[in-house]
């Protein structure tokens, strides 16, 4: 499939910016794959504003531009940049709901504050309003004349169990900046306070805690799996990245021994060899 200038510029974004993810979509239909990278572009834009801000003002300024954009609100030339260009085309040509979308950019305010998270359902929120979205409109993607209910579990749990890999993987350098993602509340039952983790103490009680979360992902990604074997088989790629989220959470159980350290996960190629599996499973 030739792409065209805005087509590529969003592929080629999104490997930079997630690499994960990019390499998700190559598992996709192709007739859905162009779309399925803008609704992953978009994602990744969002999680990187924090990153490219000194301070919570400049990205509340750029979420309200991406609010503005989808609202046809947005100032200046919208369509000038490639992801809204190829986003706005993927939610006119497939009737995606913009709702979600603007609930994900409002998640995504988070990001930009010290505040920990507080608890397990906030998490859960969280995962559900930024991950667990993207992967219910792939679904649509795929299967346009579905009722997105269909996918809601598998979705909501997939999103679930890949956030909590995520910021296991990303835990010494989430609090190295001086933000504590996973639950606060699990920390605490374990005796851990924030002065804990945000100074990277490596204590027996922190490595309590993080098996806690590991826990919580399995359960979550199991629930996913379960829910996936239930959808119609065409539907089922959309849920490609349960397979990498399972040798993710293998990776990191072995990794325990020092939660701030424990690397960048499993290899592109074992990434891409879980995939592969899946798809030829399903």
């Amino acid at each position: 499939m030739k792409l065209n200038q805005n087509q590529r510029h969003v592929a080629d974004e999104l490997n930079k910016l997630n690499r994960n993810d990019y390499l998700v979509t190559l598992f996709l239909p192709e007739n859905v794959r162009v779309a399925a990278q803008s609704l992953f572009a978009f994602s990744a834009e969002l999680s990187v504003v924090r990153q490219r801000v000194s301070e919570p003002t400049p990205g509340e300024i750029r979420l309200q531009w991406w609010h503005d954009a989808l609202n046809g609100e947005g100032h200046g030339a919208v369509r000038a940049n490639p992801i809204a260009d190829q986003l706005l085309n993927a939610i006119d040509q497939y009737k995606l709901p913009k709702v979600p979308l603007l609930r994900m950019i409002a998640a995504h305010r988070f990001d930009l504050y010290d505040d920990p998270m507080t608890d397990v359902n906030q998490f859960e929120g969280y995962a559900g309003e930024t991950r667990a979205a993207i992967y219910q409109f792939v679904a649509m993607l795929i299967c346009k004349d579905d009722d997105p209910s269909v996918f809601a579990d598998a979705a909501g749990h997939l999103g679930v169990a890949a956030t909590y890999i995520e910021r296991m993987l990303s835990f010494g350098r989430d609090s190295s900046k001086g933000q504590i993602y996973l639950p606060i509340s699990v920390f605490q039952s374990f005796g851990v306070d924030d002065k804990t983790i945000l100074a990277g103490q490596n204590t027996e009680s922190v490595r309590q805690a993080m098996l806690a979360h590991h826990e919580a992902a399995k359960q979550h990604l199991s629930k996913a799996q379960s829910a996936i074997n239930l959808l119609p088989k065409d539907s089922r790629l959309a849920f490609a990245e349960s397979a990498v989220c399972a040798i993710q959470l293998r990776y990191l159980k072995n990794k325990m021994d020092n939660p701030f350290l424990v690397g960048p996960g499993r290899s592109d190629w074992r990434k891409m060899a879980s995939m592969f599996a899946f798809a030829a499973k399903n």
